[in-house]
């Protein structure tokens, strides 16, 4: 009896003492208080600033990837196709490879029932997310490539690592 009476006592103690959880960072702008709320709008401003950063330094290190004396270009040759959905990766890149839209493969996960290949001109790396179409190589790892919905809902033209794709032949029997 004495061991529950004590055991129940420590249980009541330890549970009842502050947690002191607080989150990592705190954006909130220094002007913002009781008196004047903040309506957030900026951090989603911040945000995008972010992406785009991200982006930028993502196309520098896949330049410096490439022959020095190489110099890559980025660029966007349109949009979202007429008759494609919203999220138009897979679209697009049927669009490229077929001349056609193929409504299964508008879902970039429809791709990898295509037989796996080693990379080559008109291959597609997918990916369940996103796909894209190998147009040429540039060194290592990094091809250029036809890139529908890379981000701003543009489609491109550029150097793009196949790290984490999955190369298939869309030419091939689906699996």
């Amino acid at each position: 009896m004495f061991k529950q009476v004590i055991s129940a006592c420590c249980f009541v103690a330890i549970t009842s003492l502050n947690s002191d959880a607080r989150p990592y960072r705190i954006d909130r702008a220094s002007e913002c208080n009781i008196t004047m709320p903040c309506d957030f709008s900026y951090q989603s401003q911040v945000s995008n600033q972010r992406t785009e950063l991200r982006h930028s330094l993502r196309t520098q290190r896949l330049e410096q990837l490439a022959a020095p004396d190489t110099s890559i270009s980025i660029r966007i040759v349109g949009g979202r196709p007429a008759g494609c959905p919203f999220s138009f990766c897979g679209c697009g890149a049927a669009l490229r490879v077929f001349g056609r839209i193929v409504p299964e493969l508008n879902l970039a996960a429809n791709w990898l029932r295509f037989p796996r290949t080693s990379p080559a001109p008109g291959m597609v790396a997918a990916r369940r997310g996103h796909v894209f179409v190998l147009e040429q190589h540039v060194a290592g790892d990094v091809w250029m490539a036809y890139d529908a919905n890379s981000g701003g809902h543009a489609t491109r033209i550029h150097a793009r690592s196949l790290r984490g794709y999955t190369v298939v032949n869309p030419r091939g029997t689906v699996l």
